[in-house]
């Protein structure tokens, strides 16, 4: 009220001198007085500012009518504007957790693929490549995800950006549902000379309740309904030393990356006997992105989470990480991580919110060496600001929230970092309707360009209508 009462103020209500300071007062008080007061219910109030202004003009109130009818108004935009972030808010969530009708279309015409083209089918990698497999002269990156254009990205930018490609060695572990379709994509389309394997977590014989406790947790407690939580892909990470028994260091990379550099020397970063190479997140140059402490992550009015954590720990990144998988295998990392899983389990998930980086952050603490930040920038996913020089300059760029650049919601701006890696000419993505949207202006431009006949160009807008109605 003190505010409104400045806005107001002698220039507005046309008068001046002490009878508009006068005014002026009895008017703040005025408004201190209904600022306790309740809004008569049933009344009608002006629904916008430009409504009140027009209620003014058109009536003359007494300044108690005129201040409750501000109120009213005010309140009446405030709650509008939380609707309306509430729905923004809501769109995000369902956009994001949805599958775009082109991605699904993907997954299925690959695994139908997978049924009966033998080429298809091919053993990943060739026989006489197996070795490589467990090479430790090689370069090892590990992807886990069940999304097969995310896939194709992540790959595609690593083999691009490396300086030896002949020495990349891609593992990607898929679910038993897309694992056809994502054996398919790599058969048919291979990144030579880089080597590429594709495994579905259900050829992991030893991945068994009775062997990974966070299984059966996540099992038997029906509260977790969040793909991303009770997803076993989601929590691969933690079973890499198994995974791979024979590797020393590897790569893991989420399927929201890009890559721009060449990653070969991660493997020559001295970790100092730490499991764990990740950027630190507690300090940058974005203060919204680059501000993460254990406090942003964990619930600390929780006495376990209190009395174990101090809440100004630097938090770190996953995404983009390095480890040492031999140093993994002296620790109890993974035992930890299990016994805090299923704490947040018991605790009706009051330890934390659904993710498998707050859990990691406590298992793997004591065990992270920081590296350069300009190895991993993050927030492309939420933060629309993002500076896009930096973007550009940056190793591995993570687009982490919700605003993925394969979705409708993604940052227009930021979106091309992703989409160079795609191949628009490939049979399946195009008859997927898989488009890169951003250069539909684009193509527009040369189609008139190049279309000399109306025909032409009607036919060109009949197929454009067509691909944005048909189902797939």
């Amino acid at each position: 009220s003190d505010c409104l009462g400045r806005r107001l103020g002698p220039r507005f209500l046309g008068r001046s001198g002490d009878d508009s300071t006068k005014f002026i007062k009895e008017l703040y008080k005025i408004l201190e007085q209904i600022n306790s007061e309740e809004i008569p219910v049933g009344e009608k109030f002006p629904e916008s500012f430009s409504e009140f202004l027009s209620d003014m003009k058109n009536k003359e109130y007494d300044a108690k009518t005129f201040a409750i009818r501000l109120k009213a108004t005010i309140e009446n935009m405030d709650k509008e504007v939380k609707r309306s972030r509430l729905a923004e808010q809501l769109h995000k969530h369902f956009v994001a957790t949805a599958i775009p009708k082109g991605i699904y279309c993907l997954a299925l015409r690959l695994t139908d693929e997978y049924s009966y083209n033998v080429r298809a089918r091919k053993q990943l990698p060739a026989p006489e490549l197996l070795s490589l497999l467990s090479d430790n002269s090689c370069y090892h990156f590990v992807l886990a995800t069940d999304n097969i254009l995310a896939a194709s990205v992540v790959v595609t930018s690593v083999v691009r950006s490396s300086l030896n490609p002949g020495r990349v060695v891609f593992h990607v572990i898929t679910d038993k549902k897309t694992y056809p379709g994502m054996h398919s994509w790599f058969a048919l389309n291979p990144l030579s000379p880089a080597i590429i394997e594709v495994k579905g977590v259900h050829q992991f014989y030893w991945l068994r309740k009775e062997k990974v406790p966070v299984l059966e947790a996540i099992a038997n407690y029906h509260g977790a309904r969040s793909p991303k939580y009770i997803s076993l892909l989601n929590h691969m990470r933690i079973y890499l030393p198994e995974i791979f028994p024979n590797l020393n260091k590897v790569v893991f990379l989420d399927d929201d990356v890009v890559v721009q550099r060449d990653l070969s020397p991660l493997w020559l970063i001295d970790l100092s006997g730490k499991v764990n190479g990740a950027v630190e997140t507690c300090k940058g140059e974005d203060t919204w992105v680059m501000a993460k402490s254990f406090r942003t992550y964990f619930n600390f009015s929780h006495p376990l989470i209190a009395d174990k954590l101090d809440p100004d720990e630097c938090a770190w990144a996953y995404g983009m990480n390095i480890f040492d998988l031999n140093a993994w295998r002296k620790t109890n990392i993974k035992e930890t991580y299990h016994f805090w899983v299923k704490e947040n389990l018991k605790s009706n998930l009051t330890l934390w919110k659904l993710g498998t980086l707050p859990p990691a952050l406590i298992a793997f603490r004591g065990y992270v060496h920081p590296i350069d930040p300009s190895w991993h920038m993050l927030g492309l996913g939420y933060q629309e600001k993002t500076d896009v020089d930096s973007a550009r300059k940056a190793a591995v760029i993570h687009y982490n929230g919700q605003c993925k650049p394969w979705l409708e919601i993604g940052y227009k701006h930021l979106q091309p970092f992703w989409t160079r890696h795609v191949n628009y000419t490939n049979d399946f993505i195009r008859n997927c309707h898989i488009l890169e949207r951003l250069c539909i202006s684009f193509f527009l431009c040369k189609f008139f360009f190049f279309f000399s006949s109306s025909s032409l160009c009607i036919s060109f807008f009949l197929n454009l209508f067509w691909f944005y109605t048909s189902p797939f």
